[in-house]
């Protein structure tokens, strides 16, 4: 039995450490030991590694939802949401902002994700930028004009969040919020 144990753990490890199995909706960077994180992005499929050598880290490429509402729960700082964002207008009126915030991995600069910012971007990129420019917008407006020109505010900070994320390998694809 013990027999069988080992035998089926070394199988596992060194035929399962030659491949990199990438599910749809998802990339694949690799980390060489030699070269470090590889510029090669791997999309959905089977692909061959250097096992031991070479360390596969999967991202989430489809679009997520980080939400921003009442009763969201900090306690870990990757889930994707925030409490809401409490700011004030160009007319000094205290709003409370709640919404959502989709965005995505860019593809094509998921290696420098890994390698600059690691896997905690969420709580080092999305958070912290997103509060920043959603407070920044409101003050810009009057308090009478934010339900007015929701539509625009949420283009420009679309637009503004965009800049940001883009040399941090995320993309932003839209921005809805309901200013309480």
């Amino acid at each position: 039995m013990f027999d069988n144990l080992v035998v089926s753990f070394l199988a596992d490890e060194v035929v399962g450490g030659f491949f990199i199995s990438v599910p749809p909706g998802h990339v694949a960077c690799v980390y060489d030991r030699g070269r470090g994180v590889l510029k090669h992005v791997y999309g959905p499929g089977l692909h061959l590694k250097i096992p031991f050598w070479q360390i596969a880290k999967l991202f989430n490429a489809q679009v997520l939802e980080y939400t921003i509402h009442k009763g969201f729960d900090l306690g870990n700082r990757e889930m994707l949401g925030d409490e809401p964002i409490k700011t004030s207008t160009k007319d000094g009126k205290e709003v409370q902002v709640e919404g959502s915030i989709l965005f995505k991995i860019d593809k094509a600069n998921s290696p420098e994700l890994w390698e600059n910012i690691g896997e905690h971007f969420v709580s080092k990129v999305v958070r912290p930028f997103s509060r920043s420019k959603i407070s920044a917008i409101f003050t810009q407006v009057n308090s009478l004009d934010v339900k007015n020109s929701r539509a625009v505010l949420e283009s420009q900070l679309k637009e503004e969040l965009n800049a940001e994320f883009k040399n941090r390998g995320l993309i932003c694809e839209g921005i809805f919020f309901r200013p309480q």
